[in-house]
């Protein structure tokens, strides 16, 4: 038996390429699971919306962050170390979704804490199908835990 979420799952992206946050966006929309779907477009305003700083004050906790790792201002490997070693931001999974094949990514990735670490295909059908594999296993699959007064 599966377990529907009541609320919809909040999910941040983390992407400077317009064209894949709007790919991502859509296939997204399409889900099983009743989702909202947040978008910052470099690794700067992620760390803001995360701490809720500045016009980010009302933002929702992400339940799930899908962070790509080549993004300008603050790279993508720095914003996921700063969320690893941030208490009240540990908790939330983050999925690394960048075009960067290279083993050292992946090895760099998964020694600051990701949850997982997924190469960007270039073929907007394989793209997609990448997505959907995301939100199948990440909404069907996983469960999160309940949200908690935020620790200040």
């Amino acid at each position: 038996m599966r377990v529907r979420h009541l609320a919809p799952i909040e999910i941040l992206l983390v992407e400077d390429n317009e064209g894949d946050a709007r790919l991502a966006a859509e296939a997204l929309a399409e889900a099983k699971v009743s989702n909202n779907v947040s978008w910052v477009l470099d690794g700067f305003e992620a760390i803001r919306f995360l701490r809720r700083q500045g016009e980010y004050s009302c933002a929702p906790e992400p339940d799930l962050i899908l962070l790509d790792l080549n993004l300008p201002k603050k790279d993508g490997r720095e914003v996921l170390a700063e969320i690893k070693q941030d208490e009240s931001l540990r908790h939330i999974p983050v999925v690394v979704l960048t075009s960067s094949p290279a083993e050292e990514d992946v090895i760099r990735s998964y020694d600051l804490h990701a949850n997982c670490f997924i190469t960007k295909p270039i073929e907007l059908a394989q793209f997609l199908k990448v997505v959907r594999a995301i939100e199948d296993f990440w909404f069907s699959v996983v469960r999160f835990p309940r949200k908690v007064a935020r620790r200040t």
